[in-house]
């Protein structure tokens, strides 16, 4: 394919995380070697993954200001190349996150500085099982050698985010998402299951009053994630100790995301072909949501669709 480097601005937003499988240096190494450069045609909007962007009627001031200078640098990215609309790229929490950020943008503003947004396996507004069960018995993506997960709790309890993708009813239903032999809890018993995983009450009553929900962006839209990896989507506790790692029932997903809500994102952001706006979903056989960014084959798959947003 063809590649015409003038045509457009790319600006990557990247995740500085302690495991490579969850930061972009592959995308960004690759995009370099098409020309890209640091700081003059390709940016980065780094962020602090602890904290959540903000909810109606519960702002956050941590988002509301990267949000701004976020914007700023968008800005300042289109004027530095003669004034053209930028491609936004973004993984995981960052994907979400920009998702919220593009949603905070006037119609206006949207429409004149971002030509394209590439979600790649963003973290789902329905939730995903594995944020239930870091809550429970200790966070798998925070990793700090020597020191066990179940050490890691009470902190990863205090972060913002942790709290805000717990599996939803609208999309989980009432299958049983945490089975002990006295009782099974789903998504309609958060109510029960928080305080008995050792939620205090104020956290309990957050978390209930959340309802996380994502527009259509309503600007050209790639989203790409893995399927047909074996992803957590029930937890056994049958003795009801949740301070050991669960049995795990497994379904479909990406290893993390499960797919119930991979779909039911690709329907809400399907919405905007009402208003004939570009989206596109592609599936990635047998890709991990931390490979995804790293692995050859779904690399390539991402660049070609970054190049075809591009052209």
């Amino acid at each position: 394919m063809e590649f015409d480097l003038g045509t457009d601005l790319y600006i990557a937003y990247v995740v500085f995380r302690s495991r490579k499988g969850f930061c972009m240096t592959r995308v960004l190494e690759e995009l370099q070697l098409l020309g890209y450069r640091d700081g003059d045609t390709l940016f980065g909007a780094p962020y602090d993954p602890r904290h959540a962007p903000p909810l109606p009627g519960q702002p956050s001031q941590v988002f509301s200001d990267y949000f701004a200078r976020f914007k700023v640098l968008v800005e300042h990215a289109s004027k530095k190349n003669q004034d053209k609309p930028v491609i936004l790229v973004a993984h995981s929490f960052g994907g979400m996150a920009t998702l919220k950020f593009i949603n905070w943008t006037p119609i206006t503003w949207r429409k004149k500085f971002i030509k394209h947004l590439v979600l790649i396996s963003p973290t789902l507004p329905g939730g995903f099982m594995e944020a239930l069960t870091n809550l429970a018995s200790g966070p798998k993506p925070l990793v700090v050698p020597t020191i066990p997960r179940l050490s890691l709790r009470p902190m990863w309890r205090t972060f913002a985010s942790a709290l805000l993708f717990l599996p939803s009813s609208p999309v989980f239903g009432h299958m049983p998402l945490v089975i002990t032999k006295n009782k099974n809890y789903s998504a309609y018993d958060y109510k029960d299951l928080l305080p008995a995983i050792g939620l205090k009450t104020e956290v309990v009553e957050r978390v209930l009053s959340m309802k996380l929900r994502v527009d259509a962006p309503m600007v050209p839209t790639t989203y790409l994630n893995g399927v047909s990896v074996q992803t957590p989507e029930q937890a056994v506790y049958w003795d009801g100790n949740f301070n050991v790692a669960p049995k795990n029932v497994y379904g479909d997903g990406d290893g993390v995301m499960n797919l119930v809500s991979v779909l039911a994102l690709v329907n809400d952001l399907r919405r905007q072909q009402q208003a004939n706006i570009h989206f596109k979903f592609v599936k990635i056989v047998n890709t991990t949501h931390s490979n995804i960014v790293v692995q050859e084959h779904s690399l390539k798959k991402i660049m070609y669709e970054i190049l075809e947003a591009n052209r």
